[in-house]
């Protein structure tokens, strides 16, 4: 669980990011939940599109995500969802969200 002082730091860090994968009128896919949990291992925080056709209500696709991959929903702002996980990944330089 975080707390609200790490999830502002994640918010801050990722701001500036692109997303890297997009929740269309398909919804949450296997092959969709794979490359968000191979960009979580390689950078911790990831910042997620969910198009106008994927759901009424962005929350709902991203708590799907966050059930499925066992991450952290940091936010959704407008249509973009955070998710954070500690990567597992030996040798990793982990972010400093303390």
């Amino acid at each position: 669980m975080l707390t609200s002082k790490q999830r502002s730091k994640l918010k801050s860090i990722i701001s500036t990011a692109q997303p890297i994968a997009h929740i269309g009128k398909e919804g949450v896919t296997d092959n969709l939940l794979k490359s968000i949990s191979d960009a979580l291992e390689a950078h911790e925080v990831v910042k997620v599109s969910i198009l106008e056709t994927a759901a009424e209500d962005p929350w709902e696709p991203a708590r799907q995500v966050e059930e499925a991959l066992h991450c952290d929903l940091v936010t959704v702002i407008g249509r973009k969802a955070i998710f954070y996980r500690y990567s597992s990944r030996e040798h990793f330089v982990h972010l400093d969200i303390d």
